[in-house]
């Protein structure tokens, strides 16, 4: 390794250092806010009388909100910068998601779902393109795979955390779902506050760095931009009508669709599979999928960015993703469907981080900030779609694998679409996906 090489390398490890596990909490706490539902669901409706068909709708109607701010909350964040934009989003969804403490009405419950989707509007593809002001081309799979591991964290940690809250029931009067509401919405808010002067908003401004590792890591990133320039949209409405970014929304629609049609039902899936109620015991149980999401997101995002071999790893993943849901269903064996069920953490998780490596090869500066954020707004709407669609085909075929299916469905063509359309040279830097307009790219 050449002394340049070997600067960068150690640079990069102290900016990872720095932000990456302050990042995750944030990370955590959001994924556990839009997901403790899955948690309170039984408890939630035998209180309030929610139907099946309500919850499913209340669960998704979140990205509804989310999907409506998602560009103009990312682009506030490229004006105002990240440290005061992440901690008035933080602040103000952890006091929504706290005030779902109070949700005794199918109307009130869905109100605050719609306005947790607005607050934290922006969190998510404001993280992904903050980790592009930091993080060179070459090492952005490896802190992409790193700040996923928010989710199945979450999870590890949140489920026990959330069964425990569960287990509060009575206590000084409020319901165990209030208190999950109550005390997971308070941390986020806290944090928040926290971000305001932990964060640097590029790394120009990083005092903890010194003046040769912040000239160094901006040359690098301003190559970086220049090369994302020469193939990609520099305006953002360039970039918001771009066939590459749409073509990436669809992808993530289908991603999303899986996660979320998982997520939210996952605590009662394993319930069944247990025959108990959700509490301590299921929420341990819970986390074992997630702890597995966190050894395939530590592995292969490093080994896609040794190799460049990040289109081929992300349609591995999602297609073991997708058979691995359909195998949670159709299992007869608990233990086989709890193993079935940590395969397609371990998938629909870390492709996650390798899919985000497509947009950010040709998307710089404002353009960045509004193609991403089209991609998470458009893409997640797929978190509204699964809770309906599963719930739909529940329904119509009476069983519960019919629903699994569905989302099985929905990963294994995410992995047909990449394949199709999606085109990123193993190891190079071209076009991520072949447009009409253009000459196509050598496919991997």
């Amino acid at each position: 390794m050449n002394r340049s090489a070997s600067a960068e390398g150690a640079v990069t490890s102290r900016v990872m250092r720095r932000l990456l596990p302050f990042l995750l909490l944030m990370y955590v706490l959001a994924f556990l806010d839009r997901a403790n539902i899955g948690f309170a669901q039984k408890a939630l409706q035998q209180d309030t009388g929610l139907t099946n068909a309500a919850f499913a709708f209340g669960a998704g109607v979140f990205f509804i909100g989310y999907a409506l701010f998602e560009v103009p909350s990312n682009l506030l964040l490229h004006r105002v910068g990240a440290k005061l934009w992440m901690c008035r989003i933080m602040v103000t969804w952890g006091l929504v998601s706290a005030a779902m403490a109070f949700a005794h009405s199918a109307t009130t419950f869905y109100v605050l779902r719609f306005l947790l989707g607005v607050a934290e509007a922006g969190f998510f593809p404001g993280i992904v393109y903050y980790l592009t002001r930091w993080f060179p081309q070459s090492s952005r799979a490896r802190a992409l795979g790193v700040f996923y591991f928010g989710a199945p964290l979450a999870f590890i940690f949140g489920a026990p955390l959330s069964g425990l809250l569960l287990d509060l029931h009575g206590a000084l009067g409020f319901k165990g779902w209030q208190w999950l509401f109550l005390i997971e919405g308070l941390m986020a808010s806290i944090v928040g506050v926290w971000a305001f002067w932990y964060l640097d908003d590029d790394p120009a401004k990083a005092r903890w760095l010194t003046h040769e590792q912040r000239a160094l890591l901006v040359a690098r990133l301003t190559d970086d931009a220049r090369a994302a320039t020469s193939h990609g949209p520099r305006s953002v409405l360039a970039a918001l009508v771009d066939p590459r970014v749409l073509v990436l929304c669809c992808v993530y629609f289908l991603i999303q669709a899986a996660v979320y049609g998982v997520v939210f039902y996952l605590p009662q899936q394993v319930s069944a599979l247990l025959g108990t109620k959700v509490g301590l015991r299921v929420g341990l149980v819970t986390a074992l999928p997630w702890i597995a999401a966190v050894i395939v997101t530590w592995i292969v995002p490093r080994y896609a960015d040794r190799t460049g071999k990040h289109r081929v790893c992300a349609v591995a993943l999602l297609v073991m993703s997708g058979v691995a849901i359909a195998v949670s269903g159709l299992a007869n064996a608990p233990v086989v469907s709890l193993i079935a069920l940590c395969c397609a953490a371990s998938g629909f998780i870390a492709a996650q981080p390798l899919f985000w490596t497509f947009p950010t090869r040709y998307l710089t500066g404002a353009a960045a900030a509004a193609g991403i954020a089209l991609i998470n707004s458009l893409g997640g709407l797929g978190g509204f779609f699964a809770p309906m669609a599963r719930t739909a085909a529940e329904a119509a075929f009476h069983s519960t694998s019919a629903g699994l299916m569905v989302l099985a469905g929905a990963a294994v063509l995410a992995a047909l679409v990449i394949v199709a359309l999606v085109r990123v040279p193993e190891g190079g830097d071209a076009r991520p996906i072949a447009d009409a307009a253009a000459k196509p790219a050598k496919a991997s």
